[in-house]
């Protein structure tokens, strides 16, 4: 039987097959033909291999790349796969066949590969659960736990609560599900928008997967088959948002060098043998960097510590200020590598005795051999919300809360993922490991969760996953998606994009509670000071009073950062540069303005001058625009322009429905807010409706690169067109039986 390629007006790829393994082979070559230079630039990121064509900027990436032992998990993971599930890895082949058919094509058709002079490669079958893991391995937040231990060292145990709050380098995403009760058709609803870094090529493809066997739309992750996080197979449809989970854990290891090997001390007391080999690292336009990889019973080490010899790795000056991109990407544009990255020992310079301290990472699937891709094919394969549950259970990372609902009218409302059972030492700091009471024992149920009149919100605040997790996003666009859903009783799937694009600003309260109490200020001060108390508290690009909200907000969180309070922290640690996003003092000040603003005390730090100093600071030069002028979209790309990036115009904020995230106080570019927005409809699933920020081709000046991105903007979704007869066929390929 053929292999069929339609596309629709805006490019999305609608594939046919004769079953799921030759679905699968299309998948990647159609994803190959429109994301190439995506497709290996995950790779190599996964590989660790990123700077060998675009150098030294990516040179922290691969080291922690290399130390955390990503490639060799995922090759591990492919094989068990292979022992556990053998129909699955048979699959992942075909798709990675699919991939290797369509890379020369794809990669000459994408103008990146031309300019940094790379060629394509060759998938093997373990990349695409590589893709998958180096995507997620920093959404769990495992570098927080670096920050608590500053603070704690620098201020005290006080400075955890105070500075607990969604920080600057995790994942988020809004979803809400509506019962049939709650909506027009009578049938269920489920909507929301993952928020991620926005990319270029975008982080989700657009996709229909089609076949005797299902008939799948929704958001594909490139080089991953199937559809793991947004689907409608049309009787049931899901939704995931990050559950804030805690899985993964950072050891000290007391490491001592014995000749070419390395021991680690055990919490028995004993010495015992570390896993050590060499590798070398190329790096585009510079020297090699040939690094020490060690690994101890408990984890990858990678890297040592402040205070113990450790290294500072390719940390610029300005390693502040690209916190603003958060943690999951690597920042863009350090320095050419020092001499001791390039030295690069993971455990740090042996202390005089010959012992030093590391941090090891210990993370599930390095434990288990698992990522969870036996999860993938049933939920293609699912027809009602207990086959999805069913799916579920076997879903590894990242810990996610699933919404789902099927046209009989079954909701489901659960966390899914694998989360060890643990000390809280373990869960909240760094864990000894030279004392026991800190190996894993076991795997904690997956919680479930309830409705309310019909409704379920999750927004990466407090709720089912609560205990599994220690810091989650503030309640405020929880709290605003349910009272927005709360003023009407019906829904109808035109209705909800409205909630999509919610710019109420409820984290404005405390500032505006501290300017509403000073007196005694100059009238330019006094006469800001009530244009901001009168202020509708909407995040707007054409808002003029957004704009000075933002800059006063903004001042006052230098303000607090440049107090003497804070000192210590704001010199950053000798930790790779991939790491310092979360311990970035402006950020974590700026993300927790709203507890520090409201403590009852701030070692000693006079809040009240601070914003009046703020206040009577911007009403000297205030802001003379709005704040869409400089609240503006910054994608992350692998290979940047030529030219530096004037993004659109944004609506929106971090607390804000519409999650367009800025950094007060060293940006208000954003480069993260909604990767994509969806509504499924268990009625009639073409009045189900979706957008990503860009488009669906990857290839700079292809006329469906960008063109979705005028409706993104303006919150307008595109409707999901699954009728064959209304899209256009552009490939047959027939199989090799004819």
């Amino acid at each position: 039987m053929a292999i069929e390629t339609y596309r629709d007006a805006w490019g999305i790829p609608h594939l046919r097959a004769a079953d799921a393994l030759e679905l699968a082979r299309a998948q990647g070559r159609v994803t190959a033909h429109d994301r190439a230079w995506q497709l290996e630039v995950e790779r190599h990121r996964a590989q660790g291999t990123s700077a060998s064509f675009l150098g030294a900027t990516a040179l922290a990436w691969d080291v922690f790349a290399r130390r955390a032992r990503l490639a060799d998990t995922a090759r591990r993971c492919f094989g068990a796969l292979e022992r556990r599930d053998p129909e699955t890895a048979q699959w992942v082949r075909a798709y990675v066949a699919g991939v290797n058919e369509g890379l020369p094509a794809g990669a000459a058709r994408t103008p990146e590969f031309a300019r940094t002079g790379l060629a394509p490669g060759t998938w093997e079958p373990w990349h695409p659960l590589g893709v998958w893991l180096t995507t997620h391995i920093l959404f769990a937040g495992f570098p927080a736990k670096l920050w608590r231990e500053e603070a704690i060292r620098h201020l005290g145990e006080e400075a955890v609560p105070l500075f607990a709050t969604d920080g600057p380098g995790t994942s988020g995403s809004n979803g809400w599900l509506l019962a049939g009760s709650r909506t027009t058709t009578g049938h269920p609803l489920l909507a929301g928008d993952p928020h991620r870094f926005i990319e270029a090529p975008g982080v989700y493809q657009q996709i229909r997967l089609a076949c005797p066997e299902f008939d799948v739309v929704g958001l594909a992750v490139p080089g991953v088959p199937g559809v793991a996080h947004f689907a409608h197979t049309g009787t049931v449809a899901w939704s995931i948002t990050n559950a804030m989970a805690d899985y993964q854990d950072l050891y000290r290891e007391r490491l001592r060098r014995m000749g070419a090997d390395v021991e680690a001390l055990a919490p028995d007391g004993t010495w015992t043998p570390a896993d050590r080999h060499t590798e070398t690292i190329e790096v585009y336009g510079n020297p090699p960097t040939e690094l020490e990889v060690l690994e101890t019973p408990r984890g990858p080490v990678i890297t040592g510590w402040p205070g113990t010899a450790a290294t500072k790795e390719t940390a610029g000056d300005d390693s502040a200020s690209r916190a603003a991109a958060g943690g999951a990407r690597p920042p863009q544009g350090p320095p050419a590598p020092d001499h001791e990255t390039r030295t690069g020992g993971a455990g740090g310079k042996a202390s005089a005795d010959g012992e030093a301290e590391a941090l090891a990472l210990r993370y599930p699937p390095r434990v288990t051999e698992d990522l969870g891709f036996s999860a993938l094919l049933p939920l293609l394969r699912a027809r009602s919300v207990t086959d999805v549950d069913r799916a579920f259970d076997a879903w590894a990372e990242p810990v996610n809360v699933v919404h789902a609902a099927d046209t009989d009218g079954g909701l489901l409302h659960r966390v899914a993922g694998r989360v060890p059972v643990r000390s809280h030492t373990n869960r909240t700091r760094l864990a000894p490991a030279w004392l026991p009471g800190h190996d894993w024992q076991g795997w904690h149920e997956m919680p479930y969760g309830g409705f309310t009149d019909g409704v379920a919100v999750m927004a990466n605040q407090r709720g089912p996953a609560a205990p599994l997790g220690v810091e989650f996003a503030p309640p405020h666009r929880a709290d605003r998606i349910r009272a927005l859903l709360g003023e009407r009783r019906a829904w109808s799937a035109a209705g909800l994009p409205a909630i999509h694009t919610d710019t109420h600003l409820a984290s404005a309260t405390p500032l505006l509670d501290h300017l509403a109490a000073l007196d005694g200020l100059t009238p330019e001060a006094g006469a800001l000071r009530d244009r901001l108390l009168a202020w509708d508290r909407r995040m707007d690009a054409d808002s003029t009073d957004a704009a000075a909200y933002a800059a006063v907000r903004t001042a006052v969180v230098r303000h607090l950062a440049a107090h003497p309070a804070f000192a210590a922290l704001a010199e950053p640690p000798a930790l790779p540069e991939v790491l310092l996003p979360w311990l970035a003092l402006t950020p974590r000040i700026a993300f927790a303005l709203e507890h520090l603003l409201r403590a009852a005390e701030l070692y000693g730090v006079d809040r009240p001058a601070a914003v009046r100093a703020a206040v009577q600071e911007v009403a000297a030069g205030p802001p003379t625009g709005t704040w869409g002028d400089t609240h503006r979209l910054a994608p992350w790309q692998a290979l940047p322009g030529p030219s530096p990036y004037d993004g659109p115009a944004l609506s929106g904020d971090h607390d804000c429905v519409l999650c367009t995230s800025a950094v007060p106080g060293l940006t208000d570019r954003a480069a993260r807010g909604p990767a994509a927005r969806y509504v499924w409809d268990l009625a009639r699933r073409d009045d189900s409706l979706w957008v990503v920020p860009l488009g669906a081709d990857g290839v700079p000046g292809a006329p469906h690169h960008t063109d979705q991105l005028p409706l993104w903007l303006k919150g307008e979704l595109l409707p999901v067109v699954t009728d064959w007869a209304r899209l256009e066929r552009v490939d047959r390929t027939e199989d090799t039986d004819g």
